[in-house]
């Protein structure tokens, strides 16, 4: 029933480095431009992340330059790689497709930037 399952968060010290995965079905993976978006205690969502079916990546102002996203087709699965970590970093994150619906929801995997 899931669509997605997200993994790879955890405590890091600020400037640490992690990287999270997002596993998804093959209909939903395939063509679609994929994001990865988080929620921070006392925020809204917020999008960080997106990739195109071709490759192609846009990122928010605040991580640029420090986070890298990607997608392995053949193994249906999204990852986004987090450097230099910044306290203002620690949120849920979550991934989905931007064009969609945006009603269906992993759990999310905790990511926490603290010393």
């Amino acid at each position: 029933q899931e669509q997605f399952v997200e993994s790879g968060g955890g405590l890091v010290q600020p400037g640490g480095s992690l990287r999270l995965s997002c596993a998804a079905s093959r209909s939903i993976f395939r063509f679609w431009r994929m994001g990865w978006y988080r929620q921070a205690p006392g925020k809204q969502r917020e999008l960080v992340a997106e990739i195109t079916s071709g490759g192609s990546t846009s990122y928010a102002d605040s991580v640029k330059g420090r986070f890298t996203i990607s997608r392995d087709n053949a193994k249906n699965t999204l990852y986004l790689q987090m450097n230099s970590l910044k306290p203002e970093d620690t949120a849920v994150y979550y991934c989905n497709v931007p064009s969609g619906t945006l009603t269906y929801w992993g759990q999310g995997t905790q990511v926490t930037v603290s010393s």
